[in-house]
């Protein structure tokens, strides 16, 4: 017993092997946790990825309520569609009985004297004040900007809409001769309609000034996609000269055909607002799904780099305390 105690070598001995192999084998797996995370990217610390997880949950939160609020507009919307859809067959059926058609007559066609005729349009692009709905104003916008570069003859656009003005405005300025915003922050109404027509019918003079006018929208084709789409709009002169005007007991006035143009132009704004409104709230809701679930499969890759980074910490901090206490023996 005497003998034991006196001589204590070989048990400090083997305890120094056997942190030696235990230290050796956690650098080994360190490294090799380190060789992983390393391959890809450069090596975060805890803190930086902690504080990137956590903004990417915050996103992924925005984007779920994003979501949800788009879900419940989405049936106003599509209650809005409808009723402007009711009116606008009402004004397609009466322009069909009356064989309305965008060719004006000219004047050797009426027998009247030739004089010099108006070759310009008006485009009449309508979107929205509001983003983070994917590419549906873009997408518009790129369709005017195609049609103004194919066709030669003089074109001014009016913008309903931000995000149509600003697009516009990069690639054509001098084109966009009336601008309107505030659109967008709910279902539009007549009224909403028709102060925009009034404003329009004001400022330009549409009904002498145009042969043509087109309005541009987003139509939505399903709950999934939507299509932009040109609509002609026919002024008071095409409306006089439909050949079949005569089966609607009209009275003999002249201001009769441009009132009638007043009420379509203002039935087809209503119309092509709705429809674009139900457009992009449909888009708005797709765009803030595919978001949420980007979001979850990053908190997902995000969780498990939080974890290894959290356990080559915990590793590191073991290796130095067994690093130390080996020296210390």
């Amino acid at each position: 017993m005497l003998s034991r105690l006196s001589n204590p070598t070989p048990i400090a001995a083997s305890s120094q092997m056997i942190l030696r192999t235990v230290t050796n084998q956690m650098k080994w797996k360190l490294s090799q946790q380190q060789h992983v995370m390393g391959a890809t990217r450069n090596y975060a610390t805890l803190k930086e990825v902690e504080t990137r997880l956590k903004s990417i949950k915050n996103i992924e939160k925005i984007t779920k309520t994003m979501k949800i609020v788009a879900s419940t507009r989405l049936s106003k919307a599509e209650k809005a569609k409808v009723t402007a859809k009711m009116i606008d067959e009402a004004d397609k059926q009466f322009f069909n009985n009356a064989e309305t058609t965008d060719h004006l007559k000219t004047p050797e066609e009426l027998g009247a004297t030739p004089t010099e005729t108006v070759n310009k349009e008006l485009i009449i692009a309508i979107s929205s004040d509001k983003g983070l709905c994917g590419a549906i104003h873009s997408s518009l916008a790129r369709r005017v900007r195609n049609y103004l570069l194919d066709v030669k003859h003089e074109c001014d656009i009016v913008a309903i809409g931000d995000k149509m003005k600003m697009q516009l405005l990069r690639s054509h300025p001098d084109n966009v001769k009336l601008a309107f915003n505030g659109i967008g922050k709910d279902a539009p109404t007549f009224q909403e309609s028709a102060l925009i027509t009034e404003k329009i019918m004001n400022t330009l003079n549409v009904d002498n000034a145009y042969n043509k006018i087109s309005i541009y929208f987003n139509d939505p084709i399903t709950s999934l996609s939507f299509e932009p789409t040109i609509k002609p709009l026919f002024n008071s002169l095409m409306i006089a000269q439909s050949p079949a005007i005569g089966k609607f007991d009209i009275a003999q006035d002249e201001n009769v055909p441009r009132d009638l143009f007043q009420y379509t132009f203002t039935n087809q704004i209503l119309t092509a607002m709705a429809k674009g409104y139900a457009a992009e709230i449909s888009a708005r809701r797709n765009a803030m799904d595919n978001a949420s679930k980007n979001a979850g499969d990053m908190i997902s890759r995000y969780s498990i780099l939080y974890n290894r980074t959290r356990q080559a910490v915990i590793t590191n901090e073991l290796v130095d305390i067994i690093t130390g206490a080996s020296t210390l023996d």
